[in-house]
């Protein structure tokens, strides 16, 4: 440990901690590890390929004299040859600890991988993780180098911990953020706007359905960045919902409902319901950072945005006896949803016998909240509302 003072020990634990919060900054740890161990390569393998398909490809980063050094690249793997499988997880070896020195010179996976980059000396050692499995460290000389000493073997272990954690920071980072990406995702195909707002009511962001109310001006707008609502009476409300909902968050009383309100619209159509929901922040981070809040907004005319295929499939219904149901669904008559599918009353209606007899309902206030009420508008794809 006499090899690495505190100052390198900072650089290079504050490189990893990056890492874990960014992909991009791998490159920077592992280079502080090269020249720590006076290394030609260090590599980090993500994932292995599970088969010898050429579709089948592997992720790793590695530092060294090569193409996209430092970067997290996707590779192929074609020969099974490497003497490093099956390994005790997290204990440092060597090539030396594998084989002789003639079996390691004669060995195929150096001839054909190690050869040609240089490579002779092999440190290494098998990461397990809690959710990734495990992960593959090498740390590689040339041949004109020394091999690595004990003193390189315990450095290694000493870093391990550090490096296995920040590959664990990672992937719960990554969770996280797909999970949250996840539910937008499924609040967007829900057709609810959502809008993000700090105390003051400035937007700090919003989804596409929100943009499309918001541009239209039909209730709630945007003033000077903030939201605001068209008349001055529901704008007053809006402020005094925004303010408790905020308020309520800070209170030691427990969990308090989120707050809602009615926005009058100018066009006449039917009120936008609205409700202000903090965004809790953890007790350790309280008073820290900018208070936000997210305002749900719900459009009680707005088109269902239901997956044709997911429907049908739902129902067991036709493609046709789909379409309509959809037509009825966001509002229309059975006389205008015939119109609008370019179909004959009497065939409309023919259908919606099926569709009835298919989904055990008896009338057309049924059906429609059924497929309301339905996964399927969960089933889209993404899609702007606009489009």
């Amino acid at each position: 440990m006499n090899r690495m003072d505190v100052v390198q020990l900072d650089s290079l634990l504050s490189a990893l901690y990056e890492a874990s919060l960014d992909h991009e900054c791998w490159g920077d740890a592992l280079e502080q590890i090269k020249a720590l161990f006076s290394a030609n390569y260090v590599t980090l393998i993500l994932k292995m390929p599970e088969t010898q398909d050429e579709d089948d490809l592997g992720l790793m980063v590695s530092v060294g004299e090569m193409e996209n050094s430092g970067r997290v690249v996707y590779f192929p793997y074609r020969h099974n040859l490497t003497p490093f499988v099956n390994q005790k997880p997290d204990t440092v070896f060597t090539q030396e600890d594998l084989m002789t020195p003639e079996e390691w010179h004669d060995c195929p996976y150096r001839i054909h991988w190690c050869a040609c980059n240089d490579v002779y000396h092999v440190m290494a050692v098998d990461i397990s993780t809690p959710d990734s499995g495990t992960l593959r460290f090498r740390i590689t000389r040339p041949e004109d180098a020394t091999p690595f000493s004990d003193e390189d073997r315990e450095l290694c272990r000493f870093l391990l911990p550090h490096i296995r954690r920040a590959l664990n920071i990672r992937n719960l980072l990554d969770r996280s953020q797909t999970l949250g990406s996840l539910y937008s995702k499924a609040i967007s195909r829900l057709s609810i706007a959502t809008v993000l707002i700090d105390e003051n009511g400035q937007i700090l962001d919003e989804n596409v359905f929100a943009r499309e109310i918001l541009d239209s001006g039909d209730g709630l707008k945007v003033v000077g960045g903030r939201l605001e609502a068209s008349y001055p009476s529901d704008n007053r409300e809006l402020r005094r919902v925004i303010k408790e909902a905020f308020e309520g968050s800070r209170s030691e009383s427990g969990t308090r409902l989120p707050e809602a309100m009615s926005v009058t619209r100018p066009s006449g159509e039917v009120s936008l319901g609205v409700v202000v929901e903090p965004i809790p922040s953890t007790a350790w981070a309280e008073g820290k950072g900018q208070p936000a809040a997210v305002v749900y907004i719900r459009d009680a005319v707005g088109k269902s945005q239901a997956s044709n295929e997911v429907a049908k499939k739902l129902f067991g219904l036709t493609p046709a006896e789909t379409a309509l149901s959809l037509q009825l669904a966001n509002g229309l008559s059975l006389e205008e949803a015939a119109e609008a599918l370019n179909i004959r009353r009497n065939t409309a209606r023919a259908h919606l016998r099926a569709i009835f007899s298919k989904t055990g309902v008896r009338r057309q206030t049924e059906l429609v909240r059924i497929f309301l009420n339905s996964v399927a508008a969960l089933g889209q794809g993404d899609q702007d509302p606009r489009d």
